[in-house]
C-alpha cells in the first residue's frame, strides 16, 4: 500500500524535525483490509476493524514501525478521519491549535517533500527571528 511504502520517508521527517515539531499519526480505518480490498504487497494482514480493540491492535503494529512518533487510533465512528478528510492518508501541520499546512489527499496528494519544505521554512524563520538581549 502507498502509505507503507512512504513510511520510511515519514519516519525520517519525524527524526529530522523532532527539535521543532511533535509528530502524531492517527490510525484510521484500514484502507486495504485482509478481508476486503486486499493489497497483494501489504506487509501485514489486518482485517477490517469490527471494534475499537481491533483498531487499537492495528495501531500498535504501526507504533512499532515509527519510533519517536506518537500513534493514536481514530474512533470507530471515524471522527478524526471525517474532520480532517484523511481517507486514505493526509499530512497536516498544526501550530497554536490552527491548521497551517494541509497536504493533498493520498495517495496521489501525499507529498512528504511539501511537508519537509514547510518545516524547513519554519525552522529558518525561527533561526532568523531569534533576538539576543544583552544586559550591560
Amino acid at each position: 500500500p502507498p502509505f507503507m511504502t512512504r513510511l520510511k520517508a515519514f519516519q525520517r521527517v519525524v527524526s529530522q524535525y523532532a527539535d521543532i515539531a511533535d509528530s502524531l499519526l492517527v490510525y484510521i480505518e484500514e484502507a486495504h483490509p485482509s478481508d476486503g480490498w486486499v493489497s497483494s504487497d501489504a506487509p501485514y494482514q489486518i482485517p477490517k476493524h469490527r471494534c475499537l480493540e481491533d483498531r487499537l491492535k492495528a495501531a500498535q503494529i504501526m507504533n512499532l514501525e515509527i519510533p519517536g512518533c506518537l500513534v493514536v487510533a481514530d474512533t470507530m465512528e471515524n471522527s478524526s478521519n471525517a474532520a480532517y478528510g484523511a481517507y486514505f492518508e493526509r499530512l497536516y501541520i498544526l501550530h497554536d491549535g490552527k491548521v497551517v499546512y494541509q497536504g493533498g489527499r493520498g495517495p496521489e496528494g501525499y507529498r512528504i517533500s511539501e511537508l519537509r519544505n514547510w518545516l524547513d521554512q519554519y525552522r529558518n524563520g525561527l533561526h532568523n527571528s531569534q533576538t539576543v538581549v544583552i544586559h550591560v
